[in-house]
């Protein structure tokens, strides 16, 4: 494969694995699975329980049991799935690594670095998107938002203010990792995986399915929920390809994030926002409006710019392999 490659296919022609590398992506599927719901939870619970111990905890096995509650979400719960997820970055670059032949930064764009000026410009785009939604949102019909939103602010506490300090310094790193994931690792694996079909075939597998698994590992959940969270997979999968960098979809899954845990933290509780019960078809168009606006604006912004969404790769086999990224 000669010329011009795009992100999702990184993994087959970056790293040099060939048809005789079919096996790799999908044995890193596999590792990235086992190190981020076994590797990474053993090592937090230990480091955890350490933590506690010296603390001087008197009760530490139900201090982490406390700290493990998804159902009673206190501030140090939500540190902790902050924390889980924000290991899919390293875990995702060490499964490149060692399975794929990749340097990290590979998985931050094709460039193999992190765009941290065009990320930056994502970001005050992604506001737009959020004006956008508003408008749309205040045609919908009173009632039909499944969120439990109350009518009043709540009061200021010491267990606001701890939430507040987690959802500014974790939430972003929790926002990457998961973009890390799925539309990074997976959109490289899928893509390559499935590159032997043909074009639109590797593109279609490479946005689908990460997007699907995205929307399964929220767990349990009715259909305007899951549709929701495969839209959401749907549109930064197709902006990694486009614009060549998880960096867009990074911005629009911290300006997200920082929105619903804002709304639950101002005016209901964490605990609904982070375990959804009942969703309404009336919330798809809002959250549509927002992905499909940051889309467009991205994408323009980004033709405007010059960003790259290929890898200018030309016949000699190793032209890449003696490039340093930039992390």
């Amino acid at each position: 494969m000669t010329g011009p490659v795009e992100y999702h296919l990184i993994q087959r022609v970056v790293g040099q694995w060939g048809v005789s590398g079919w096996w790799r992506p999908i044995a890193g599927i596999f590792l990235l699975i086992a190190l981020l719901f076994v590797a990474v939870q053993l090592g937090l619970i230990a480091a955890l329980t350490i933590g506690l111990l010296l603390l001087g905890s008197d009760d530490v096995p139900g201090d982490v049991e406390r700290i493990l509650d998804t159902d009673h979400v206190t501030p140090s719960v939500l540190a902790y799935l902050n924390l889980s997820l924000a290991a899919a970055i390293p875990a995702a670059m060490l499964v490149a690594f060692l399975v794929n032949r990749l340097r990290p930064g590979w998985l931050a764009s094709v460039t193999g670095r992190m765009r941290w000026k065009w990320l930056l410009v994502c970001l005050g785009l992604s506001v737009i998107a959020l004006f956008a939604t508003l408008v749309v949102s205040s045609f919908i019909p009173a009632g039909s938002d499944s969120a439990t939103v109350g009518d009043s602010l709540n009061d200021w506490s010491t267990e606001v203010r701890n939430f507040l300090l987690v959802i500014v310094f974790l939430t972003p790193l929790q926002a990457a990792g998961e973009e890390y994931a799925f539309r990074g690792y997976l959109t490289q694996a899928f893509g390559g995986l499935f590159a032997p079909l043909g074009t639109w075939v590797a593109r279609a597998a490479a946005v689908l399915a990460p997007a699907v698994l995205f929307a399964i590992a929220h767990g349990g959940q009715d259909w305007p929920i899951f549709f929701d969270r495969f839209a959401f997979g749907v549109v930064a999968g197709i902006l990694v390809i486009a614009t060549g960098g998880l960096e867009a979809g990074i911005a629009m899954h911290v300006l997200n994030n920082f929105v619903a845990f804002g709304l639950a933290l101002a005016f209901s509780d964490m605990s609904s926002a982070l375990n959804p019960t009942g969703g309404s078809w009336w919330n798809i168009p809002v959250t549509l409006t927002q992905s499909l606006v940051y889309l467009a604006v991205a994408i323009w912004a980004s033709r405007r710019m010059g960003i790259a969404n290929k890898v200018d790769r030309g016949p000699t086999p190793n032209v890449l392999e003696g490039s340093e990224p930039h992390l």
